[in-house]
């Protein structure tokens, strides 16, 4: 591929960034009861550089895993992060029994093994093994996300996958975090990743260390998963007191503008038109979500109208109602 061509699609396909090992420990744990006994697939990662096989490689015994399986898709660059000359696809299946040493194995001690193919999350080979899989956990392409999420929903796996806050408005996103198939982790917002040395420097969020390793960061990522976690059962701290001065309707909609999360009144019932971020805190047994931007056209790019002006990005919500003794209904139960 001639130089420029190739230039473009780096460009175009940038899903190179290696997470950081603190960013990891700093979300997963919070899912410790989850791991006992199940088999980890980590399958957008090269055994050799990630930290996510580190992690679980670490805590494979204090985590109490069944198995860890790692893949990863063929480098485009070699000598990544000048850890390693190989490009191939690999994978690497442990069970935990590692006797040569006392403390974690290397992917190199454990044995990595070459795949047939690209090490494609979709291609057939890398399929069974997600299908041996009981929760997946890794930082997944940016630009493949719904391909991904819905691979993880086909399949009925469970997983903790990096993602980013604008992934909230995707279609095919929103509608599973409405349903209630996947919600948002822990930790939300900075988060600085390892790039390879092709990725060309930026005005912004880049920098280059000491020893001339790229770093990327982003102000906006946050942690996707459907495994229960206690965050999503608390509830929201509401304070205000609704007035129809503080909290105007929209022109087109029977709904109030909330413009703040922390403004959300404590005693209004009725349907409330409240910024994206809201997701953060989402609590189902508290909050029903309806929709994503306004009634007329869910999808169509534009929040609802306040006096004469489109508003960006709602999420429509309404409370739920307590029980007869003023508690949430419990999550699911037919009111």
């Amino acid at each position: 591929m001639p130089n420029n061509s190739l230039h473009k699609a780096r460009q175009v396909q940038q899903n190179e960034f290696y997470t950081k090992i603190s960013d990891i420990e700093d979300e997963l744990g919070h899912y410790k009861k989850h791991f006992k006994g199940k088999v980890v697939l980590c399958n957008c990662d090269d055994p050799r550089v990630s930290e996510f096989f580190n992690y679980f490689a670490l805590n494979f015994k204090h985590l109490g895993l069944k198995k860890l399986i790692t893949t990863c898709y063929k480098n485009q660059e070699p000598d990544l992060f000048s850890r390693h000359e190989s490009d191939r696809a690999v994978y690497l299946e442990y069970n935990g029994c590692f006797s040569r040493y006392d403390n974690v194995p290397t992917a190199e001690d454990i044995g990595i093994k070459p795949l047939k193919g690209d090490g494609d999350f979709r291609s057939v080979e890398c399929v069974e093994l997600l299908k041996q899989a009981d929760i997946v956990v890794t930082n997944p392409p940016f630009s493949l996300f719904r391909e991904y999420v819905a691979q993880l929903i086909k399949y009925n796996k469970k997983f903790i996958i990096l993602g980013n806050q604008n992934a909230y408005t995707y279609k095919e996103i929103f509608k599973l975090i409405k349903e209630n198939k996947i919600w948002v982790g822990h930790n939300i917002g900075d988060m600085e990743f390892q790039v390879p040395s092709y990725y060309a420097p930026r005005k912004t969020r880049y920098r280059q260390d000491e020893n001339g390793q790229k770093w990327r960061s982003f102000g906006n990522m946050c942690w996707f998963t459907n495994l229960d976690i206690k965050k999503r059962h608390e509830n929201l701290i509401c304070y205000r007191k609704y007035t129809p001065e503080k909290y105007p309707r929209y022109d087109n909609y029977d709904a109030i503008n909330v413009d703040k999360i922390t403004e959300i009144p404590y005693d209004y019932n009725g349907i409330m038109g409240v910024p994206i971020t809201f997701l953060d805190k989402y609590n189902p047994e508290q909050f029903e979500i309806l929709a994503l931007d306004d009634h007329r056209v869910e999808w169509r790019g534009r929040g609802p109208d306040l006096n004469g002006k489109a508003l960006y990005r709602r999420v429509i919500i309404r409370r739920l109602p307590l029980t007869p003794s003023g508690k949430p209904y419990p999550l699911g139960e037919e009111l």
